[in-house]
Parts: C-alpha cells; sequence; structure tokens
C-alpha cells in the first residue's frame, strides 16, 4: 500500500486542524513518531519514567464531533482499506468515548455528543492513533461544551487518560516527560529554525507486541548515549536530516526487535531500501525511515515488498 500526503504549517500549531459549523466540528488527528525514547528507569508506582522527543507526522485520522441527546457518547467509526478492524475494540473501551465520559462527568456536563472517526493510523502501530483520537476530542469538545479551559488544563486532563495524549494535545514538537504528564516546547520561544519538515517512510508489518510485555522485559541501557535531547535538538532546529538520522534514540528497540521478528525484518528493510536513520516509533510496531526528500522516500518504497504496509509521510514543520 503506497500513498503520500503533505504537511502544511496548520499542522504544528497548539490548535488540531479544525473546521466549525453550527452544529459539526471536525478536527484532524495526527499520528505522531518519537524521534527519541529514554526509559530512565522504574517509578514508585510501577510505570517507567520516560523521556521522549514527540513530533506530529502529516498521517491523520479525522475525528467529527455533533451534538447528541442529554447525557449521551455515541461513537461510529469509519476506515481505510489498511486498518484492521479486528483491533477496533468496543465503543465503550475507546479512548474519545472515555475522554467524552469524562469530561461530562469532571466539568457536570449533562450535554451529549456523537462523535464520528475515519481511522487511517495503523492500530497498535507506536503512533499514537488512539491518543490522537482522544487528544482531537478533549479539544473539540473543549470548543463545542463551550468549557474554555487553557492548554495547561486540556493537556493536565489528558495526562490522566494515556501517555501520549498531553503531547498530542499541546500539539507540535514537544519534550514528554514523567509518564507523559510534563510537556513542554522542544525549542525556547524565538528559536524555532529554518526546518519545514522532514520526510520520512512509515512501515508497519501488521504484527503487535504487547507493550506491557515490552516493558516488563526491559532492561537498563548501560551503554545509553549521554544528553540524547541535546545532541538532536539544534539539528531538528536547522532541519539538518543526515544529523538527526544520526541522534535517533529508543531505549526499547532491541527489546522489541527481540521480540518480535517481524518488526525487525521492517527495519532491516528500511534500512537495506536506503533510508538514512531507522527507529522504532514508541513501543512499535511501526518503523520510520528518515529520507532525504520526497523523491527519496519514492524510490525507497519502489524497494519495498508490496505486502507491507508503508506510507510516504512528513514530520510537522517546526513553528
Amino acid at each position: 500500500m503506497i500513498s503520500s500526503l503533505a504537511c502544511g504549517r496548520i499542522f504544528c500549531n497548539n490548535t488540531a486542524l479544525m473546521t466549525k459549523s453550527d452544529s459539526v466540528i471536525v478536527l484532524e488527528a495526527h499520528a505522531k513518531v518519537n524521534l527519541t525514547l529514554e526509559i530512565m528507569g522504574k517509578r514508585p508506582d510501577d510505570y517507567h519514567e520516560l523521556r521522549s522527543i514527540v513530533m506530529p507526522i502529516s498521517l491523520s485520522d479525522s475525528v467529527s464531533l455533533s451534538a447528541a441527546p442529554v447525557g449521551e457518547v455515541n461513537l461510529s467509526i469509519s476506515t481505510e482499506r489498511w486498518i484492521n478492524v479486528d483491533r477496533l475494540g468496543s465503543n465503550d473501551s475507546n479512548l474519545a468515548v472515555c475522554v467524552a465520559r469524562l469530561m461530562q462527568t469532571r466539568y457536570n456536563i449533562s450535554s451529549g455528543v456523537s462523535i464520528h472517526i475515519h481511522k487511517r493510523i495503523p492500530i497498535g502501530g507506536g503512533m499514537g492513533g488512539g491518543s490522537a483520537d482522544a487528544a482531537a476530542v478533549i479539544k473539540g469538545l473543549n470548543t463545542l461544551w463551550k468549557l474554555n479551559l487553557s492548554l495547561p488544563e486540556l493537556t493536565s486532563f489528558g495526562a490522566d487518560l494515556g501517555c501520549d495524549i498531553p503531547a498530542l494535545v499541546h500539539g507540535g514538537v514537544v519534550v514528554m516527560e514523567g509518564r507523559g504528564e510534563r510537556v513542554k516546547p522542544l525549542l525556547d520561544k524565538g528559536l524555532h529554525g529554518s526546518c519545514e519538515g522532514m520526510w520520512l517512510v512509515v512501515a508497519n508489518p501488521g504484527s503487535m507486541c504487547s507493550t506491557a510485555v515490552i516493558f516488563k522485559n526491559w532492561r537498563a541501557d548501560l551503554t545509553k548515549p549521554p544528553k540524547i535531547i541535546n545532541n538532536i535538538r539544534p539539528h531538528i532546529q536547522e532541519g539538518n536530516v543526515c544529523a538527526v538520522s544520526d541522534a535517533l534514540y529508543n531505549g526499547l528497540e532491541d527489546g522489541v526487535y527481540a521480540l518480535c521478528p517481524d518488526i525487525a525484518r521492517t527495519s532491516l528493510l528500511l534500512k537495506e531500501a536506503g533510508c538514512l536513520g531507522v527507529l522504532l516509533s514508541g513501543s512499535g510496531a511501526s518503523v520510520f525511515g528518515l529520507v532525504e526528500n520526497k523523491e527519496h522516500g519514492e524510490r525507497v518504497i519502489q524497494q519495498l515488498p508490496a505486502e507491507l504496509w508503508n506510507m510516504l509521510v512528513q514530520t510537522c514543520p517546526v513553528v
């Protein structure tokens, strides 16, 4: 499956791309990749302390919100043909539904909402698809229900539901720390640089590797490169894709590849196809490879097996 998407500046501001009518709000819920992911150690609450650079990409789900009868939360889902619908789970367990119900309770909202999600982001792919949908619902309901919550309030709310949600609520390229609850822009204000977005090929073998098992089997990496974020930050700012490729890091990668050979093979295929730098995104199963430009990405895709899901996308510009 081959496709190409572009990413414009509007995708990387602090609000999702949103259209609004009197009755319907539509948002684009952008997937993410982790350019770095450090596991800092085990926390007293049995979670792991994380530090990661999270960057949105142009692949997105579309999320529509409209009014429903008092108290109701309704969900409908449509998908692109590459989505495995067997992995969707029940509506009641969907993060988007959990968001709406928690917002009703926490902010004493009697209004109902109908949510429609058109899925394009692979499920269980390490690109934050469910979290992106949840983040879009948080921001959309803030508008639909006229809650007037600030961005810090919205990100804090998201932290109660999932580790990727605060970063995706915040928007743009961010450093995520803790369980995900601490989020800040990667670059200081006024130091946004010249990066207009980097091209990458993302691929997914269709397998799933349990995140819980991955973290359970994690062992501290004694050879972890020092100052990972400081090393990669200026290269992202400059849009130096070669230097960024050399500085990619994911502390879960070796463990995931040992547990899931199909994911390891996907990484090897991207390297053999000519990507500049290849990395597991999150805990997988998606793997991405940075390329010089769109034309280079198209050549890489031509080298990949036809049965391997892949897509040429762009990281959102650093703004």
